[in-house]
């Protein structure tokens, strides 16, 4: 029987962390008590720059399954914990891996460009990986008497499609959370607050970024935030960003666009599985740990190390 959880979670994991010599990275998508503790908070390619970067023994990951296998690919002899197994993504699971070869080999002649969001499977069969914050500039750069597929998001591929200029094939994909914005309550949000900006990832539907002031990454749409004069956000993302931008710009005002019927699906439930008992459990018992099939990993290394030369 698993031992009850200390009275003082953040002293009990603090302890653990030095320790076992561990880092604590955590995506923006994380529960506010999680962000706190972590050692560094970032989107997928800022995490994955600090998962190449670091000189832990431990990683622990508080994110979902395709960023700590990452974290994986690029510290093969490093421990990498993810606090609930479970926490996976619609977005990864819509591609599995061999449907996805599948409709590769459809398109033999094409450059294969795949959203960091998807499995180490997908990733090993990519030329290149990419993250929301590098995919335009990093398509702009691909030769341009090659035809591109574009995988697994669809919302994604067309938004860089529409900024690169560069016609893309794409995988019908798409991410839970970004398609369930409301976006008669996002009207209702900008009748109510005329003054405010409206913020997007690039994920959401086209219907929603069509309503959008600034599109962007979850960390360009916190540096948008700091940046911009309006003294109000809509933010059309999940919600676990609001706790980093009120925290970085006080003195300004975030809302959140809720989805259909008014629900709270906006949150998603796979980043909100980890918590705090969960984070302190992994590192005493350090597991569940991330294990990736040597082969495997080198192949899906190869297209992650070049989207880590390429990105500037």
């Amino acid at each position: 029987m698993s031992p009850p959880p200390p009275s003082d979670l953040p002293a009990a994991i603090g302890a653990l962390r030095r320790e076992r010599n561990a880092v604590i990275l955590a995506h923006y998508y994380q529960d506010d008590a999680i962000q706190d503790i972590a050692d560094f908070i970032g989107d997928s390619l800022e995490l994955a720059r600090k998962a190449a970067a670091t000189e832990a023994d431990v990683i622990v990951f508080c994110g979902v399954h395709f960023m700590a296998e990452t974290a994986k690919i690029l510290n093969p002899g490093k421990t990498v914990l993810l606090p609930d197994l479970e926490a996976g993504c619609s977005l990864a699971d819509a591609c599995p891996a061999d449907r996805f070869a599948a409709f590769r080999a459809e398109h033999p002649e094409h450059i294969v460009v795949s959203y960091i969001n998807c499995s180490a499977a997908v990733k090993a069969q990519s030329d290149l990986i990419c993250t929301s914050s590098n995919a335009v500039d990093l398509v702009r750069q691909l030769p341009e008497n090659r035809p591109i597929l574009f995988a697994p998001d669809q919302n994604l591929g067309r938004w860089v499609q529409n900024q690169s200029g560069r016609d893309l094939t794409l995988w019908p994909g798409s991410c839970q959370v970004h398609e369930t914005f409301s976006e008669q309550a996002l009207l209702q949000l900008k009748l109510e607050h005329p003054d405010a900006e409206v913020l997007a990832h690039p994920e959401c539907q086209q219907h929603l970024l069509d309503l959008a002031d600034f599109i962007g990454s979850t960390s360009r749409l916190l540096a948008r935030a700091a940046e911009s004069e309006a003294p109000a956000f809509i933010v059309l993302t999940e919600p676990g960003i609001l706790h980093q931008m009120r925290q970085r710009v006080p003195g300004k005002a975030f809302h959140e666009v809720p989805g259909a019927d008014g629900c709270s699906c906006n949150a998603c439930p796979y980043m909100r599985l980890n918590t705090l008992e969960k984070l302190w459990r992994c590192l005493a018992e350090m597991a569940p740990a991330i294990e990736l099939e040597e082969e495997l990993r080198l192949r899906a290394l190869a297209p992650i190390e070049k989207m880590l030369a390429m990105s500037r």
